[in-house]
């Protein structure tokens, strides 16, 4: 695999950003956080008149062979038939994406089926789903490496396409037990990362669920250990959907694109991708924060705050299509809302 190459953003166009934004018609930071929003766009396009290009959601699915143990409250198959789902324009996320206007695509990483060619659908499959990691690791390092590589493919695609904006969503049965599993060996037990803290309800397991999960993920650490590298945790733990979602966050930051994370599974790709390289982070716009109980674990951790908080535990991307209006309101701010000069306003004495 040819290592990533990303540039952080100049910051020689911070204070220019930053003036420009201070001379809006308006009191210092009465708009909050989409200043450092909007300031943060002008930093990643290098612009102080940036715009957003095609924008664009893709939905990575793979299956997780540790499905079958019951981590999760749904079987396997509702990962193709939620793949069916997304290709037909019926689920949450194809609904929040049409009205947003943004265009949509879904990758089969390794679902355990065979879709033919779909309209929509990327064929990327590695294989149809992963090993179960309570008793092998999830999968070979030539897999996860593959993995990583098609996902940066996809990102230099849209970006080839002129796409400058992509938001990230997933479809596994088992992947926030592979989440967990990922934010406790990436973040650790001096960030509140425990397993128990890390590891929440997923599709929406009872009590006895829950801890039945908490129970077979303390088994696959048992069997695989606590690796701090990110390659070797991808292997152990991972799912290739969560492997190339890591690869296509770097491949968007390698091609200055503006990353949109959305919740607990997607946060657990970009620990892996930041773990990689944390430039990586000055691309990203944390959407929302989930109910999942490790997600908050992971921002922290990360430093970052998230835009919105409305309880979502869906996946899909459906909170990055949610926060998508708040991205093109901090565009609009810089580009179209006059200043103090321009509008001929009197500025605080």
């Amino acid at each position: 695999m040819t290592p990533f190459a990303i540039t952080a953003p100049d910051t020689l166009l911070a204070a220019a950003l930053q003036h420009k934004i201070d001379r809006k018609t308006k009191p210092l930071g009465a708009l909050g956080r989409l200043e450092a929003l909007a300031h943060q766009i002008g930093l990643v396009q290098q612009s102080l008149e940036p715009e957003i290009r095609q924008p664009h959601i893709v939905v990575f699915a793979g299956d997780h062979g540790a499905a079958r143990a019951g981590v999760s409250a749904y079987p396997q198959d509702v990962t193709w038939q939620m793949v069916e789902n997304f290709l037909a324009g019926g689920a949450a996320i194809n609904v929040f994406s049409r009205q947003m206007g943004l265009g949509l695509s879904v990758v089969d990483a390794g679902v355990n089926h065979d879709f033919g060619k779909r309209p929509g659908l990327i064929d990327a499959k590695i294989g149809p789903g992963t090993e179960n990691y309570l008793e092998r690791p999830a999968m070979s390092p030539a897999q996860r490496d593959l993995a990583l590589e098609r996902g940066r493919g996809i990102a230099h695609a849209l970006a080839a396409n002129s796409c400058n904006c992509v938001g990230f969503g997933e479809m596994g049965i088992g992947n926030t037990a592979s989440a967990s599993l990922i934010t406790h060996c990436l973040v650790g037990a001096e960030h509140d990362a425990e397993l128990y803290t890390v590891t929440g309800r997923g599709t929406g397991l009872d009590d006895a669920g829950l801890f039945h999960k908490r129970s077979l993920l303390a088994q696959a650490l048992a069997r695989g250990g606590r690796p701090s590298d990110p390659l070797a945790v991808l292997a152990e733990y991972g799912g290739f959907e969560i492997a190339m979602m890591a690869g296509a966050m770097l491949g968007a930051a390698e091609k200055r694109m503006l990353v949109l994370v959305d919740g607990f599974i997607v946060t657990a790709a970009l620990l892996v991708a930041h773990a990689i390289d944390p430039r990586v982070l000055a691309y990203c716009v944390f959407a929302h924060r989930s109910q999942e109980p490790g997600h908050r674990v992971q921002l922290d951790f990360l430093q970052v705050q998230a835009l919105m908080e409305l309880d979502l535990r869906l996946g899909e991307g459906t909170g990055a299509a949610l926060a998508f209006p708040l991205v093109q309101a901090a565009v609009n701010l810089l580009n179209e809302m006059a200043s103090f000069e321009s509008a001929g306003v009197s500025d605080q004495g």
